[in-house]
């Protein structure tokens, strides 16, 4: 069982759907509302374009919004994980259009079947990103001028592959099939229950390695509610879905690859190490975790997702040309991200914020389309709702938690008193885990890696001969 499981020093919480109130309050009162200001913020966009323009929440309006958002969220979930790091990447809308380019190319002029052909601009994808992140962790290049030289190059690159001609038609029904396909009704509604299965099944699952690690567990009224949300949301979205043509496999796929993400990044020692990074890099690096390949990895994935976001946008718009993955694609999937509730300083995020923060981006982009608005008026429209939405979700928390050069000698003795400096300053980074509170979001990440700091630095301090004044700037941030 954890050690932290009994300190007295740990804030306690309350039980049952009391302390669910409590507990909902005082997030509140800290400003820490995770997604809510998105959702409420995307119920009065709809409001106010269905008053508009009646057809906006018709069912065949809403499918088509869900295939435009499709290759933006798909983009955007890659960009979520980098910007856990702290780091960015410039080049995704670039690497989606050449990684399009490739596939066309190879399917149309060099006769390579469907699958190859996705598997091999996939494949391109990943091995740029590595190439990424090599380039930013062995050269010590920021990010920044990576991507940014990547985003002009991958350009000339996509000019490069697509030939004189400049465009290039697709006819395979194996690639035209990944946005235009629709699933029967009934498949529909059995995937839509196993899906509200799956749910419960992990969330029932975590619930009780919690309450097996000593940890705080939440009330079976709060579980019971989000998985009444949860139920609610899908089959709504089934239900209208299926209304026009059925539930597109497009969109299939953009929600299977944010699972699959979102399991990675809160599921997995990679996800946790994902965060540790992001918080602190120095800090994640002394606790012995391999920074200079979480940083490889992650880019690997960020282009990877680009590239599968470029070939569905192919496979919608039915041809690959010169100006595929320009625009403001790039732009828009770094601002689903943020508006959704990813920090841009890295640490704090979820996956799911690239879906939110995309139907956000495309519901005005779809709504201002249904209104026949001029594209000055819709560009300003844009920016506006991101120059407001995106501050708002800009917030970050950290705990600092000084060594003893940064202490004076009161604070010292309350550690170790009488204790050599060295001892001291093993005791201060304990101190860290035994005093942080057990109410941060993300409880079971904070405290596993509080955990592994700890073992990590007091080993570190076992073998030292000496201290080094200074301190430890350890941020714990809500996944």
């Amino acid at each position: 069982m954890s050690t932290l499981a009994s300190d007295p020093r740990l804030i306690a919480e309350q039980t049952g759907l009391s302390g669910s109130v409590v507990a909902l309050r005082r997030r509140v009162s800290q400003g820490d509302l995770g997604v809510l200001p998105v959702i409420v913020g995307l119920i009065l966009i709809w409001a106010i374009f269905q008053s508009l323009n009646p057809n906006f929440l018709t069912p065949r309006n809403l499918t088509n919004l869900v295939l435009q958002i499709a290759a933006m969220g798909t983009i955007s979930a890659g960009i979520v994980l980098v910007l856990l790091l702290g780091e960015i990447d410039l080049s995704a809308g670039a690497v989606s259009g050449l990684c399009a380019a490739m596939m066309a190319v190879l399917n149309v002029k060099q006769g390579v079947p469907a699958g190859l052909a996705v598997g091999s601009g996939l494949l391109a994808g990943l091995v740029i990103g590595g190439l990424h992140g090599v380039i930013v962790t062995r050269f010590q290049v920021p990010s920044f001028v990576v991507t940014l030289a990547g985003f002009i190059g991958w350009q000339g690159a996509l000019l490069y592959v697509l030939g004189d001609t400049g465009t290039v038609n697709l006819g395979d029904p194996g690639i035209i099939g990944l946005a235009g396909t629709f699933l029967p009704v009934a498949f529909g509604w059995i995937l839509a229950l196993v899906c509200v299965g799956l749910y419960v099944a992990m969330v029932l699952w975590e619930r009780r390695r919690r309450a097996a690690a000593g940890l705080s567990v939440p009330s079976m009224g709060g579980v019971v509610a989000r998985a009444a949300a949860i139920l609610l949301a899908i089959l709504i979205s089934t239900v209208v879905l299926n209304a026009d043509r059925g539930v597109p496999l497009a969109a299939l796929i953009l929600v299977a690859s944010i699972v699959v993400l979102d399991f990675l990044t809160t599921r997995t020692r990679f996800g946790r190490y994902i965060f540790a990074v992001g918080g602190n890099a120095e800090a994640a690096r002394r606790a012995g975790i391999s920074v200079n390949g979480i940083k490889i990895v992650v880019f690997t994935l960020t282009s990877g997702m680009a590239a599968l976001g470029g070939i569905l946008a192919a496979s919608r718009l039915l041809a690959v040309n010169q100006s595929s993955g320009s625009g403001d694609i790039l732009l828009n999937s770094i601002a689903a991200a943020v508006i959704g509730g990813t920090s841009l300083f890295g640490g704090r995020g979820s996956v799911w914020a690239a879906l939110l923060g995309a139907l956000v981006i495309g519901s005005i982009s779809n709504g201002m389309d249904l209104l026949a608005l001029a594209s000055s008026v819709e560009f300003m429209i844009t920016e506006l709702v991101r120059y407001f939405a995106e501050p708002a979700s800009s917030s970050r928390a950290a705990v600092i938690v000084h060594a003893p050069g940064m202490l004076s000698p009161a604070r010292r003795a309350q550690f170790v008193p009488g204790a050599s400096t060295r001892r001291r300053h093993c005791a201060s980074i304990a101190g860290f885990s035994r005093r942080m509170p057990a109410t941060l979001s993300n409880a079971a990440s904070a405290v596993t890696m509080a955990e592994l700091l700890t073992r990590r630095m007091m080993a570190r301090c076992r073998r030292s001969r000496a201290s080094r004044p200074g301190y430890v700037f350890a941020k714990i941030t809500a996944a």
